[in-house]
Order: C-alpha cells, then sequence, then structure tokens
C-alpha cells in the first residue's frame, strides 16, 4: 500500500514541469519588490489582486502552454507563419526589451542582497551573478537543470511561515482579500499596473510556450496528434504552479502589511527595509536583524537565479523562432550560436543597466509596471492564437477560457489606461 502511494506521488512529481518552474520564476526579485512595496504603502489595499489575477494569470498561462503543445511551436513562431511581419517584430521587441530591463534590475537585486550580509563590491557580485547564471543555462543540459529550477522556488516558503508567526487582524484580512478595493491616484494605480504586471508577465508567456515543445519532444515523437494526457498533465502542471505563485504572492503583501505599515514603514527604499518584514520570523534569535537579511538574502539570490535564465531563454526563444534559427535548450551551444547568443546578449544588456545610476529596488518595481503596460497587446495575440481553430484545431480556446483571457486584457489595459490618465 506505502509503495503505491509513493508511487503515485512519483508520477505527481513528474507532471509537474513548465508550468510550476514559470510559476516559480513569476515570484523573481521584481516580483518580490512589487508585492512588499504594496504591503507597505498601501497596507492590505491591494490584498485582493492575489485572488483576482489567479483565474486570469492561469488563463492567459495554460493558452500559451497550449499553444506550444499543440502547434509544437513558440508563440513567435506561430506569429510569423500566421500573422504579418509587422506584428512579430512588434511582439518580439516588446519581449526583448521588458526582458531585458527586468534582467537587469533582477541582478542589481540580486547584488545588493548580498551586500546586506558581505560587504562586496556591487560590480564584483553582479559580474559574478552573471557569469555563473551564462554558465549554468549556456552548459547544463536542459533535464538537470529544470530538476534544479523546480527546487529554487523553496526558499520562498519563508513568507507563508512569517504570516503564521505575527499575530494578524485576520477579520480585516480576509475582508480585503475578497473586496476589492480601488483608489483613483496615480500611486495607487502605479503599483497596481506593476503588480499585475510582476503577476502575468510577458516573458512567461513565451517561456512557457517554447518549455511545452521541449517537454512534448522529451516525451514523444514530434509526430502524430496531442495526447489528451499530455494536455491534461500541462493543466494540472499550470493550475498548481500559478496557484503556488499567487499564494506566495498574498503571503509576502500580508506580511509586509503586517510587519512594516502597520509599524509606520510605508516605503521600501532599500533591500535592508524590504528584509525588515521577515523580522518576526527570527526575532528569538541572537542577531535577528543579520538573520533577517540573511533569509532575505538568500530568497533573492535563489530567485534570480532562477527567473533570470528564464528572461532570458524566453527572450531568446522569441528571437530564434522569429529569424528561424536553431534554438531550444536541449541542444547544445555549438548546435545553436543564434540562441545563446541572444541569451549572453540579453543578460550582458541587463548587466550594463545596473550602472548607469538606478536604484536596484526602485528599479524592480518600474520594470513590474513596464511588463503591466507591455503585456497588455501581447495578451491580444495570444487570444487571437489560441481561439484560432486553423491554428489550433479541436484545442482551440473554449468559452470559459476567452472569458478570462479577455478580462486579463481589459483590467490590465484599463490599469494602465488609467495610471497614464492620473499621471
Amino acid at each position: 500500500m506505502k509503495e503505491k502511494k509513493t508511487s503515485r506521488f512519483s508520477r505527481f512529481l513528474r507532471i509537474l514541469g513548465p508550468g510550476l518552474i514559470t510559476g516559480a520564476a513569476d515570484d523573481d526579485p521584481s516580483g518580490i519588490a512589487t508585492y512588499s512595496q504594496t504591503g507597505a504603502q498601501f497596507g492590505y489595499g491591494q490584498l485582493w489582486i492575489a485572488v483576482f489575477l489567479y483565474p486570469l494569470m492561469t488563463a492567459v498561462q495554460e493558452a500559451c502552454a497550449r499553444i506550444g503543445a499543440v502547434t509544437k511551436k513558440g508563440i513567435a513562431e506561430v506569429i510569423k507563419e500566421n500573422y504579418s511581419k509587422k506584428i512579430l517584430y512588434g511582439a518580439v521587441l516588446l519581449i526583448l526589451v521588458a526582458n531585458t530591463v527586468n534582467i537587469g534590475a533582477d541582478i542589481g537585486a540580486m547584488a545588493a542582497a548580498v551586500r546586506l550580509i558581505i560587504p562586496i563590491p556591487f560590480i564584483l557580485i553582479t559580474l559574478g551573478f552573471t557569469v555563473l547564471m551564462l554558465l549554468l543555462e549556456v552548459f547544463i543540459p536542459y533535464k538537470r537543470y529544470a530538476k534544479m529550477l523546480k527546487w529554487l522556488a523553496v526558499v520562498m516558503v519563508v513568507y507563508p511561515v512569517t504570516v503564521f508567526l505575527v499575530r494578524e487582524p485576520w477579520a480585516e484580512i480576509l475582508h480585503a482579500t475578497f473586496l476589492p478595493h480601488i483608489r483613483f491616484s496615480f500611486q495607487f494605480l502605479f503599483i497596481l499596473v506593476g503588480v499585475a504586471g510582476t503577476t502575468i508577465s510577458p516573458y512567461m508567456f513565451f517561456w512557457q510556450a517554447s518549455e511545452e515543445v521541449e517537454e512534448e519532444r522529451d516525451k514523444r515523437s514530434a509526430a502524430g496528434s496531442v495526447p489528451k494526457s499530455f494536455i491534461r498533465n500541462m493543466r494540472i502542471d499550470t493550475f498548481l504552479g500559478m496557484l503556488i505563485s499567487n499564494v506566495i504572492t498574498w503571503c509576502i503583501i500580508v506580511v509586509t502589511a503586517t510587519v512594516l505599515n502597520q509599524n509606520g514603514v510605508t516605503n521600501i527604499a532599500t533591500a535592508a527595509d524590504a528584509a525588515k518584514a521577515l523580522a518576526p520570523l527570527v526575532h528569538t534569535f541572537p542577531h535577528a536583524g543579520f538573520l533577517a537579511e540573511f533569509i532575505f538574502a538568500v530568497g533573492i539570490v535563489g530567485l534570480g537565479l532562477l527567473a533570470v535564465p528564464v528572461l532570458a531563454g524566453s527572450a531568446a526563444y522569441a528571437l530564434a523562432e522569429a529569424f528561424h534559427w536553431h534554438e531550444g535548450l536541449y541542444r547544445k551551444f555549438r548546435q545553436a550560436h543564434g540562441f545563446y547568443g541572444v541569451i549572453t546578449a540579453a543578460t550582458l544588456i541587463g548587466l550594463g543597466i545596473n550602472f548607469i545610476g538606478i536604484d536596484p529596488i526602485k528599479a524592480l518595481v518600474v520594470t513590474a509596471v513596464i511588463n503591466g503596460v507591455v503585456a497588455v497587446p501581447l495578451i491580444a495575440l495570444i487570444i487571437a492564437i489560441s481561439s484560432n481553430r486553423q491554428i489550433m484545431g479541436d484545442y482551440r480556446s473554449g468559452n470559459l477560457s476567452k472569458v478570462f483571457l479577455w478580462l486579463a486584457f481589459a483590467i490590465m489595459g484599463l490599469a494602465a489606461v488609467l495610471m497614464f490618465a492620473t499621471l
């Protein structure tokens, strides 16, 4: 009986792949900074977003994964074959710009986090992380790398644990979780667009679609129709990955609202400010402040190592598919020079952004807002592709999928318009 349960659990773990990795990468340093800022600045005022965005995020990522699984192609390649070059180049340009800025902000945040515990020069840390991540992505086989990526996300358990170590006003929290509260001010809408942008991020669209192609290639022949079992497992993987991502989002907002906002800290300007949210986790230990900063730094670095290769990889998939280069993390460097060249170039340009004088923590929030604006036209493309019978056949989007996809497009678009209007 025990062996049967173990076998079922092993099969379940094998289902988890691109969806779980994408969901984990979604809570990258930019996400942590943006969720922390909303908790500190507005308390529980934007807590409802974590619940509200879950079905929208899931619908978008499920559509992207389905596109990759059914067409056996990445999103850029599908656009290239079915739409004009203007649309293709526009989509690729959007993802390249958004991802490169995000890479730079994440590398800077990782360096700032390390400096909380080790006073190493900023430039040396950023260079070290850049070299490490390029070596990992270029030279480690995808199957082994994917297994590593699954477990890097475990560090985020510190936020759910902290939620239950603090005396929480649960009635207020539950009210804020399920009843939306909106202020028509630039500051509120700016962070709102950032939270939406770091939750429903453009890089996730391209990454998950392309990774489903690699996952499918690894599990079966590229020829033939898509097994229903593959689509079912893909959906389980995606639903669970997005659920974990949004639970973490909710916990980060609750923790920072309780620990920071309710104690008068309403602005997160440095990594040290964000680390203070974890103080209740270690308050009984000697040198609690240092320990909180250490745990925060480990989380930021772990998630940065997870997210930056995903950001660079999704940009590489988009450009390689657009120009019909050999692509895929399953290929070796000598087989896909252009693909790995894009990964290298995007990471190095991102590194360079850190030396133009932008504060790393503020850059993370601005990056999230950029993602929130860029996501809108890309979601429109996802809707068009996933609903097209000629492209998707019997696996085109159903009515429920279309409803949530259009809601994602309309709500994120409206939030961006209102943000600019209040500016």
